[in-house]
């Protein structure tokens, strides 16, 4: 005899209310989204046409900025902070790409999920792709100008030692808070959106409070305070090996400790609020 029921196709996906699945679902957007990574920088270098449509220099247009900022900044902070030329411009030419490289992604972080409104609402599309998205953007802006590093070490004869390969873990260490801050603040800036302008003052806040135009060791004693500054730590991952032979073992530590927090958050609320995203773009 037959059996009259109908077989379940391949694709069905059972939904139960009670047992939502929350971590499952999680875990499986972020395995598809990161198996979609050429698709997100397929969108990322898209993102960039359209931003530069018309534009003579492009996203070189970053690259010409920075460097005005490095010269001009440079001769007014050398002069007051009595630096030589030799040693500070280095200093300065890694911080000031490295910073503007983060500060840029948080920035742009706050709009990971609402500038992708139609997509989420339209497309089943994991939303670890978006973030990854606004990752890759914001790595090919950043790209144009770390040109600039090996021209200033090269006039300054900077010649970084072995222990240079370590800015490489610092590079990952950026990155995975890139993804990890791309979901945070995408679903809390996607929830309240009053929150980027906050976002951006923080940010204008910490560009004065690290050590980006000035040292750390202008602090003497209390520069073992600034362990506490996630944006130190975050920076001198990839300045320290650089410049300063690798770096601290402290800012290493602290910089570790921060990745780990912040990818728990956000793990912790993107499986908590996911089911939820849809309904706040």
């Amino acid at each position: 005899m037959s059996s009259l029921s109908t077989p379940r196709p391949n694709h069905y996906i059972s939904v139960d209310a009670a047992n939502p699945r929350h971590v499952e679902r999680a875990l499986a957007d972020l395995r598809d989204g990161l198996s979609q990574w050429r698709l997100a920088l397929a969108l990322a270098r898209l993102d960039l046409r359209n931003r530069y449509r018309g534009s003579v220099l492009g996203p070189f247009w970053m690259s010409l900025s920075s460097l005005v900022m490095l010269i001009g900044l440079g001769l007014l902070y050398g002069a007051l902070f009595k630096f030589k030329l030799s040693d500070y411009l280095p200093h300065l030419a890694v911080s000031l790409i490295i910073w503007q490289w983060i500060s840029g992604f948080i920035i742009d972080s706050c709009t990971t999920l609402t500038s992708a409104e139609g997509v989420i609402r339209q497309m089943r599309l994991p939303y670890t792709l978006h973030a990854l998205r606004v990752a890759f953007r914001n790595a090919l802006v950043a790209a144009h100008s770390l040109l600039l590093i090996p021209i200033v070490f090269l006039i300054f004869r900077q010649v970084p030692g072995p222990e240079a390969v370590l800015a490489l873990f610092g590079v990952v260490l950026i990155a995975i808070n890139m993804v990890a801050g791309g979901l945070l603040l995408g679903m809390v800036c996607a929830r309240f959106r009053d929150i980027p302008p906050i976002v951006a003052n923080v940010v204008q806040l910490a560009f004065f409070v690290s050590p980006i135009l000035w040292k750390p060791e202008l602090l003497g004693d209390g520069m073992v305070w600034m362990a506490l500054n996630p944006f130190y730590a975050l920076l001198e991952t990839v300045r320290g090996p650089l410049l300063e032979g690798g770096g601290t073992w402290l800012a290493w530590l602290a910089a570790i400790f921060y990745t780990a927090v912040h990818v728990v958050l956000t793990g912790v609320l993107f499986t908590r609020f996911r089911s939820r995203i849809a309904f706040w773009v």
